[in-house]
């Protein structure tokens, strides 16, 4: 009886994909491709590559660590019901890479990050080989891993290729002109101060696109501890450089930031937080920094304001 049961389940649920389907095209509901991503930083670039194609939706929002996240039921089928999927890739949504593998096998899943060339990527300086999977900081560098992006969709979707190839060149051309205030912006910060103290390692492409050194209290990942060693470390950078700010990031417990500005404070060296970052995340949805670009304008901000 539970075989035929579970027969009838599964012969159901056969029934109801294949109601779900439009075969003309692939879709799952009408006429828009449905589209899957982990971080919302690549939801916002489905959302201006597919225009009004695509109905996109991000599992993680504001104030999430991708590094930490474990997928949920609700995603599972989030993740079912999607024709495409996209992910950053390079070990960043660790705990979920299980579950993406899966996917993999039965629809179009893309790890953006993947497809990079290898010495484009940052490893970390610790022996270890570990690759810095914060791509979206290094404006060219996420140029190209989402041109995986344009090319998925039109895949997926190839009567409205030269819709996405519209698209995804005027997007390119806007995050041209967001790299050219950057720099001109982080210009305006005097070498000697280029000193950027966050969280976590998360800002390394960021200090390389802009001459800047970089020191998070964790290290590439939050799944990883920091100890009374790692705030020394820096205690002892900050009191030594003269380095006035640190800052915090949007995913982050100030904690571990607090302990830092604790224990300079006990070296007789008075450092305040600069303000609060987008890394892994980005603002609310609606706002300014709940785009892709408002999040990076607003970082390059609130680091030259506390540091010119």
């Amino acid at each position: 009886m539970k075989k035929l049961l579970g027969m009838l389940l599964v012969l159901s649920l056969i029934i109801l994909g294949a109601c779900s389907s439009d075969s003309s095209n692939g879709y799952q509901r009408g006429d828009k491709l449905v589209v899957t991503t982990t971080i919302s930083q690549i939801a916002d670039a489905v959302k201006n590559i597919g225009g009004d194609k695509v109905d996109v939706q991000s599992l993680m929002g504001p104030g999430t660590d991708p590094h930490l996240y474990k997928a949920t039921q609700g995603d599972i089928g989030k993740l079912q019901k999607a024709d495409v999927i996209f992910y950053n890739g390079l070990h960043l949504e660790g705990k979920m890479l299980d579950v993406l593998e899966k996917m993999n096998k039965d629809k179009p899943t893309y790890a953006i990050g993947d497809s990079l060339k290898e010495e484009d990527l940052l490893l970390k300086a610790d022996g270890k080989g570990a690759i810095d999977p914060h791509i979206w900081f290094d404006i060219e560098l996420w140029q190209k891993a989402l041109t995986e992006v344009e090319n998925g969709l039109i895949k997926a979707d190839p009567d409205n290729e030269a819709y996405y190839e519209k698209n995804a060149q005027e997007y390119f051309n806007k995050l041209k002109e967001l790299k050219e205030f950057a720099v001109a912006e982080m210009e305006k910060i005097p070498s000697e101060q280029r000193v950027l103290v966050t969280a976590h390692d998360a800002f390394g492409y960021f200090g390389a696109a802009y001459n800047m050194e970089v020191e998070g209290l964790q290290g590439l990942s939050t799944d990883s501890e920091y100890g009374l060693g790692d705030v020394q470390k820096i205690v002892e950078l900050l009191v030594t450089r003269n380095i006035k700010a640190v800052f915090i990031e949007s995913s982050i417990s100030e904690r571990s930031i607090n302990a830092v500005i604790e224990g300079a404070k006990k070296k007789g060296h008075e450092v305040k937080i600069g303000g609060e970052l987008y890394s892994d995340a980005m603002g609310e949805e609606g706002t300014e920094e709940g785009t892709y670009i408002g999040m990076y304008k607003h970082n390059v901000n609130t680091i030259v304001n506390s540091m010119k």
